[in-house]
């Protein structure tokens, strides 16, 4: 299945922050899908690329993961990408999951299943 998959990652991510960020979140985590730096629209399609490829490869069995199952593997692949374009990233950009703040914890496992919904 051909899908476009980073705006349906990005949409997902600033419902997500719109929904668990508490305050006023900055700009660059709402900045529309157009207003997106190049290199983390790339992340964004390659992460939903990921996690297509394993729901689709799991047979649709990835229902039976847990939240933090599902969350965790959007972030892992985030992390990637994260190094792949940034050389030297600050601590807090590929934190693993536990140092995760739980509002950026929701909006992964948020992700996970809007790609599910989407495919």
């Amino acid at each position: 299945m051909s899908v476009d998959g980073g705006p349906i990652f990005r949409a997902a991510w600033i419902a997500g922050v719109h929904k668990y960020y508490e305050g006023e979140p900055k700009p660059g985590y709402i900045a529309p899908w157009e207003q997106t730096p190049e290199w983390e629209r790339a992340s964004a399609a390659a992460v939903f690329t990921q996690v297509r490829d394993f729901i689709t490869a799991s047979a649709g069995s990835t229902s039976k993961l847990t939240r933090e199952q599902r969350g965790r593997f959007v972030a892992t692949c985030w992390v990637a990408q994260i190094y792949k374009h940034i050389p030297d990233p600050k601590p807090g950009y590929v934190a693993d999951w536990p140092e995760m703040p739980e509002w950026q914890q929701e909006t992964d496992s948020d992700i996970f299943d809007a790609i599910e919904q989407a495919i």
